[in-house]
């Protein structure tokens, strides 16, 4: 025990220290793997070490090759800084080292997810009987709503994918816009549902509903074509005749480089009016439901089946944790849920049904606190902050001789270029050499660009105003 307290004890020191130079130290870090690795040692000792001289030695190897992403000063990519009250309940969740999988087993973290659910579906406008599932991000929910939808449009079509799998099954179609994540792409590979058909989308990568509604008038190849028949397929389809493809449609909240998002009310009516599962990627965006401000940007996503999102990055809670919603409970607990003997499983339903794991961490706890601390108008304020700042950085970079913001900037990032490819990565360099600030370079439109995320609570004015004199530093070559 005297071990255990003075590990602990130390592990508060170096993570005090940390978070306190989080104002002033370079966001980038300041060595490579190599030194890291240098400094940890290679050997595998022979004999024991005291918890706190691994905590010590942990801290000081690692502290040099640490990225300041907590920090206000980070835009890199959309990662949030850990709340206060956040990163405490995190502690907890960690010395608590509950398997939050069983309702009768785990009662405090079920109680927790619970009235965090609740409070989750209400915040951001959706059905309150939806089902809410806290997996590892924004990927894992993708992968675990999409999931769902394959079960049940499958199932429309008469077709058990739980039970016979997905050799014969009719092909399910998933459309997406041109400019979705390349995570939904993955989580439709981990599904086995192939590539998906692509819509266009129009220059802030919204997807043109005109050209969904074209491309769902256009059934495209059915089962038949995959070498299925209805004879194979089991009485349950033969008895239906041949039904319309099953269908899903990914839309967007928050374009990763433009933050735009696509025009739900239209987009969700002409999908479901072809009887298609609608699913909404908001990694970041779903979170401007939570602003009276920004509400307009998810007008009628609350009428889509089922939603992805980070708690991680806009609600500012630590990694990792994302939300995978889904409006009926049936379809994902049809997807996700088993059964074994040794489980003390509950009548009502138990947390692991709506998520692939069955050993997971009481994630609900973070977010629990974050949502207790801010209250309905802190979340509310973050959110209209985080956008505050990104329309500060736009004004900024305008102002820069040769700087061109491509976007529209309606939410919480910002891409500019400063001249031709060489020029905008070469400055992209510099400010990471500066160290005050960083900022990613990306690729969108065929183009080099320099991309700000902002997405952290932490994030000041003076962090903004000091960041834009890097970058004003940066672009004078």
């Amino acid at each position: 025990m005297d071990d255990r307290d003075t590990a602990l004890l130390r592990a508060h020191e170096h993570a005090a220290a940390w978070l306190d130079s989080l104002a002033t130290r370079p966001v980038p870090p300041r060595a490579t793997v190599a030194d890291v690795v240098a400094a940890l040692g290679t050997d595998l000792p022979d004999g024991p070490t005291s918890a706190a001289d691994v905590v010590d030695l942990l801290a000081t190897a690692c502290g040099p090759g640490l990225t300041a992403m907590p920090s206000g000063r980070f835009y890199g990519m959309v990662i949030g800084g850990s709340h206060p009250a956040a990163l405490a309940a995190d502690w907890l969740t960690s010395a608590w080292d509950q398997n939050s999988a069983l309702r009768t087993v785990t009662p405090a973290h079920t109680a927790v997810e619970d009235v965090t659910s609740a409070w989750l579906l209400d915040l951001l406008g959706l059905p309150p009987s939806g089902a809410v599932g806290f997996v590892t991000g924004a990927t894992t929910a993708n992968f675990t709503c999409l999931a769902a939808a394959r079960g049940e449009v499958l199932r429309r079509a008469g077709w058990d994918v739980r039970r016979d799998g997905l050799t014969g099954a009719p092909r399910v179609r998933v459309l997406v816009g041109a400019e979705r994540h390349e995570s939904v792409d993955l989580a439709l590979s981990y599904l086995g549902l192939g590539a998906p058909e692509v819509v266009a989308a129009d220059d802030q990568g919204r997807i043109s509903v005109a050209a969904l509604e074209e491309a769902l008038t256009d059934q495209g190849s059915t089962s038949a074509d995959h070498g299925s028949t209805s004879a194979d397929r089991g009485p349950a389809l033969r008895d239906q005749g041949s039904p319309s493809r099953p269908t899903i449609v990914v839309l967007q909240a928050g374009n990763v480089h433009s933050g735009a998002f696509d025009p739900f009310g239209a987009a969700v009516e002409v999908a479901h009016r072809h009887g298609a599962w609608v699913h909404v990627d908001g990694a970041f965006g779903l979170f401007a439901a939570a602003s009276p401000t920004h509400r307009g940007l998810v007008a009628g996503y609350e009428g889509a089946d089922s939603w992805a999102t980070d708690a991680h990055k806009t609600l500012n809670v630590p990694y990792d944790c994302g939300l995978a919603i889904v409006a009926d409970p049936a379809p994902l607990r049809a997807a996700m849920g088993m059964h074994g003997d040794y489980l003390i499983q509950s009548d009502t339903g138990d947390p692991f049904e709506k998520v692939p794991e069955l050993s997971r961490r009481g994630r609900a706890f973070a977010v629990w606190a974050v949502l207790r601390a801010l209250g309905r108008s802190g979340v509310a304020d973050l959110v209209d902050g985080f956008c505050r700042h990104a329309t500060t950085f736009a004004a900024g970079m305008r102002a820069l001789d040769g700087a061109v913001v491509l976007n529209d900037v309606v939410f919480t990032q910002v891409c500019a270029t400063f001249g031709d490819d060489a020029r905008t990565r070469e400055v992209v360099r510099r400010v990471l050499d500066d160290g005050t600030a960083w900022m990613s370079g990306s690729r969108w439109h065929d183009r080099a660009v320099l991309r700000v995320s902002v997405s952290s609570w932490a994030t000041t004015d003076a962090d903004v105003r000091a960041s834009l004199d890097a970058l004003a530093r940066a672009s004078a070559v």
